[in-house]
């Protein structure tokens, strides 16, 4: 049975790779409709993808120690210089440039629940967001998409969530 789970940093994608999981998705911060932990995580894996890809092969074994993920993956991610599982952006994702810029960040997808939900017109922003991934490299479309939605979800700035309500870090 394939299972998704969430990765901050490459290390914790290996694990979940090594353990069976069939696709990753960056832990952004869900329900408040800011992009920043997403965006955050996206890079940091990405990050770390480019600088497995610039060792050298006498130390992976060593690599792979310090971040605890298994020895075959990391030969694997070194020689195809992307994750072998799809990853894709959830957590924070409410708007088609925020989902755009996933896109253009690396991520394979976008999951969106509550950035759509709680818009103030939540098939339009559907639809929005669906054909801007679908064409996220076309700026102009962006533009056009992003007109008369209405009223995004409210974002929530993250600083102000009690530590026991942010679950980006579990």
């Amino acid at each position: 049975m394939p299972f998704v789970c969430g990765c901050r940093n490459l290390g914790e994608a290996l694990r979940h790779i090594g353990e069976g999981t069939q696709m990753l998705r960056t832990k952004g911060e869900p329900d408040t409709g800011n992009i920043v932990e997403a965006v955050r995580h996206m890079r940091q894996v990405n990050e770390e993808i480019l600088l497995l890809t610039t060792k050298p092969y006498d130390e992976l074994m060593v690599y792979a120690r310090d971040i605890a993920a298994p020895y075959e993956l990391i030969k694997e991610i070194k020689k195809a210089g992307r994750l072998p599982v799809v990853n894709y952006a959830a957590g924070g994702v409410a708007t088609p440039a925020d989902a755009v810029l996933m896109m253009l960040l690396g991520a394979d997808g976008v999951f969106v629940g509550s950035g759509i939900f709680k818009s103030e017109n939540p098939e339009l922003f559907a639809k929005a967001i669906v054909q801007a991934v679908a064409n996220y490299e076309d700026f102009d479309l962006l533009a056009k998409l992003s007109r008369n939605l209405g009223q995004p979800m409210k974002g929530i700035e993250i600083a102000t969530l009690a530590e026991s309500e942010i679950m980006a870090g579990r």
